[in-house]
Order: structure tokens, then sequence, then C-alpha cells
């Protein structure tokens, strides 16, 4: 903190190069450059993914000597590890990286969000699982996601899409929104999706809701697994039970007899099992994925390390899974995460605990189709439906001020063309033509590459039977703009 003030001036010295006028130090050396007048920067994030202690001081001296200068620019904080509380936050940035369904399931996400806390930037998010090099499902599972983002633009002032470029014979990541090599270039369905939202959002949003079945899947159910993150830990005891009958017993003469290592450094070693690596995600896996309604129990024992214990059921494979995570998130909370597709989410529920060092727990997991229960020393401490639910028709209305021009854009995420009736209230008269635009395709694992670059792209047309109650068909896996001329 004592060396700080330099970085300090420097971030004084980069807004006042933006927006200071032509009689001051950077703002003259910015005419110089050749742009005499102000750039009018009005945002500016202090950090990006930082969080702790020595962010939240860091963030704090910075805002406050930004704030003082500039008391109009609006201040971004990151959230990692919690939002800093000994300064004001105006904005917050959050990430997501995941898979289609967990965009999906939160499209939602902001409906419910306290209207009175800090303004929300989305500042980097895709799906980044289950999309090949970027299809036409990541990019419905973003669009559904980007209905909430907008209905809810009274507490998301920003959001975007992350990363832009990638040139196709050096990737660093996938996907990426634009592709090019050195000749050629193409959009993924993902980019059609940003600029159909960019190239169609009214002045105001519309109120809008939507009445559809939920589409519920059952857990799948299957084996269990052993895990740590950024922590050595021991495991004993381990047994699967399923009405009386005993699936898996663990006892030290086995080792790691079928047990199938996903990462980490793992040994049977005095009557335990043990994970001794650093680094995150340290999976051991064992058992069939065929099996329902049972019983886990074992012994934990953490040896060190920053937080406690993963331990997993209904494992289908390394990418489709639940865990009870004890002690994560710095050792500051316990809760049920799903795996899907490679990425994870959260279950409801989850609560505040730590592992301490040493000390044997018993655990146990009791899995049935319908919920499961965990239980840390005889205590129950999680439970949750395993159920996922989604909902297949996503959808954010807009009106343009001038023209009065509704503005629908409506998704549909399922495999199933979905018949529709709409109905505007508030309005008149709708006319009956409309324009209609249209990504699909004819499957969701369609691509775009160099050589065709257009096969997901939107499609313009007209509808005919447009009104204040109207039926539509949605294609099966598509984003549908609507453009409807309305008094």
């Amino acid at each position: 903190m004592d060396q700080m003030q330099e970085f300090v001036q420097d971030a004084l010295d980069a807004v006042e190069y933006a927006n200071g006028p032509v009689s001051t130090q950077w703002g003259a050396l910015r005419a110089k450059n050749g742009h005499p007048a102000p750039f009018q920067l009005k945002f500016v994030e202090i950090g990006n993914e930082n969080g702790g202690p020595a962010y939240h001081q860091r963030y704090d001296l910075i805002y406050r000597a930004l704030k003082s200068k500039y008391p109009s620019l609006h201040l971004i904080a990151n959230e990692w590890g919690g939002v800093p509380t000994n300064a004001p936050v105006d904005i917050v940035d959050e990430h997501y990286y995941n898979s289609p369904l967990f965009f999906i399931q939160n499209a939602g996400r902001y409906d419910s969000y306290k209207r009175t806390g800090p303004k929300v930037y989305v500042g980097e998010y895709a799906v980044t699982q289950n999309c090949g090099n970027g299809n036409l499902r990541g990019a419905l599972g973003e669009a559904a996601f980007m209905t909430g983002l907008e209905r809810n633009s009274d507490v998301v002032m920003l959001a975007s899409y992350a990363p832009l470029f990638a040139n196709v014979n050096y990737k660093k990541w996938n996907p990426d929104l634009i592709n090019f090599d050195s000749s050629k270039v193409y959009g993924t369905p993902s980019y059609y999706v940003q600029k159909l939202f960019a190239e169609n959002r009214g002045d105001v949003v519309l109120g809008s809701k939507v009445e559809s079945a939920t589409v519920t899947e059952t857990a799948k159910g299957g084996g269990i697994g052993l895990g740590t993150w950024d922590t050595q830990a021991e495991y004993s005891d381990i047994k699967v039970t399923s009405n009386g009958k005993v699936l898996y017993s663990w006892d030290a003469s086995k080792g790691l007899e079928g047990w199938r290592k996903f990462a980490g450094d793992w040994q049977a070693k005095e009557g335990a099992l043990q994970q001794t690596g650093d680094g995150n995600d340290r999976r051991l896996l064992i058992g069939d994925k065929n099996w329902r309604n049972y019983t886990l129990s074992l012994k934990a024992r953490k040896l060190g390390g920053a937080e406690g214990f993963l331990i997993l059921f209904n494992v289908q494979d390394a990418n489709n899974w639940t865990w009870l995570n004890l002690g994560g998130w710095g050792n500051t909370r316990h809760a049920l995460e799903q795996g899907s597709d490679g990425g994870k989410a959260a279950l409801e529920g989850g609560m505040a605990g730590k592992i301490e060092t040493g000390r044997w727990y018993d655990i146990r997991i009791e899995v049935s189709d319908a919920e499961v229960r965990c239980f840390l020393d005889n205590q129950l401490i999680q439970k949750a439906n395993l159920s996922r639910r989604w909902q297949p028709v996503h959808v954010v209305a807009s009106r343009l001020e001038k023209s009065g021009e509704m503005i629908l854009k409506m998704v549909n995420v399922s495999a199933r063309p979905c018949e529709t009736s709409i109905e505007l209230q508030g309005v008149k008269k709708v006319h009956s033509e409309a324009l209609a635009t249209v990504l699909t395709s004819a499957r969701a694992e369609d691509e775009n590459t160099l050589e065709q670059p257009l096969k997901v792209a939107p499609v313009k047309g007209t509808i005919h039977n447009a009104g204040r109650s109207f039926r539509h068909t949605l294609p099966a896996n598509s984003l549908t703009v609507l453009r409807l001329k309305a008094e």
C-alpha cells in the first residue's frame, strides 16, 4: 500500500488524457497526438477478476481518488471473493463462462435482483462448454440469457461477449465471436445473436410474460467420486448402499483398484485415499452410471490447503455430475453444485461453513431420483431437488418511442417447433404485415466455418397475420425477431 500512489496517479493521468481540457498536461498531450476533443470517457473498471482484502484496500484507495477529481465517472468493482464493503460500489462486474443449459436456466437471474444495490456490468460472458467451435446451441443459450439482460436493463447497465477475435491458425480460446485467417473471415452463430440484439433494441422495455410448460429432466443417477480444490485431504470408510444392498465398499487392501483418476496426486496410504497435490479440481471417480437411489457414506480429513472436500455423486462421466462442496469459496461456504457438459452451476441453497484441518468428519449423502440430502457429522446441512428444469421459450419486448414500433425477440431453445399465441396489450391497432428475422439451422450443433461462413445466419422475411392477438410458430432451435407496427 505504501507504493500505491504511483498507480493512483497513473489512473488519474489516464482519465485526464481521455477527458481533460487541452489546458491540462495530459489533455494537451492528447491534442498534440491529434485528438483535441475529449473522448468523453464515462466508465472505468478498477481491476479485473480481482478479489480479497488486498484488492478491497486498493479499490477503496483508487475509488476515492478518482471520484474526488471526476465525480461523474461510473466506477466498476470486481466481485471475486465478494464485493468491496469498505468503499461505495456503483457497478459490479460479473463474468459467466458455462454451458448452454446454465445460461438458459439463468435467463431470469436478474428478474428478482435487488433494485437498491449496485448496478451490474456483465463484462464477460459466453457459452464455452458443449458448443463445439461455436455452434447454434451455444448461441441460443446466450440469446436466452440476453433476453433477461435486456428485460432488466434498469439493473444491467452494460454487457459484453468475450472474447471478440481469433485467428483460426492460432486459437488460444474457444469459442470466439469472429474468426479469420489471412484472407477470409466469418462470424459464429453467437456473432449473429449479438448483431440481432444490437440492431433490434427499443428505447423502452415493455413488460412481458411467457406462459409455457417447464421442461423437467430427472436426475440420471451415476457413480461417486472424491475431490479437492487447492486442498490436500484424505478419505476412508467409503461405502455405497441401496435398499440394504452394498453397491461398493472400500478398504485399504483395495488401494486405487477400480478408481479413475481425473487429476491429482492420489495414493492409498495409512488406511485412507489421500490427495496430496496442489491445484484445482483434483478428482477420483468410481462406480456405475446406472446406480440410483443410494446412500454414500465416508469419513474425510483435511490435511492442508485453502478449502475443504468435494464429494461427488450421480457421476455420469467427467463432465456430468453433482458434488457437495464443503468449505468451498475460500473455506467460507458449503453448497451443492451440478456439473453439466463441462460447466457447473450451484443448486439452490448453500450455507456459511468451514472445514478444520486435521479433524475427521463424517459425511453422508442420501440420493434419490427426486432430491438429495447431505449430512455433516449427522446434521442435515443441504438438500436440493436434482431435477433440471428449464423454460423452452424466452422473450423480451421493447418499443421505439418515435415510431411506436414494437420489437419482440423470442428464443426457442427446444428441439421442436413451438406454436405460440401472442397477445399485445395496451395497443389500439397492429398492422398485419411485420418483418420477421430468424436465426436457425437444421441442427443445434451446426457451426459456421471459413468455407461455409453463412451456414447459420439470419434470414429475413415477412409475416402477414400480425395483430393484437395472433399465432406464430417459432422454429426449433431458433431466435426470432418480430418488428410490429403498432398504434
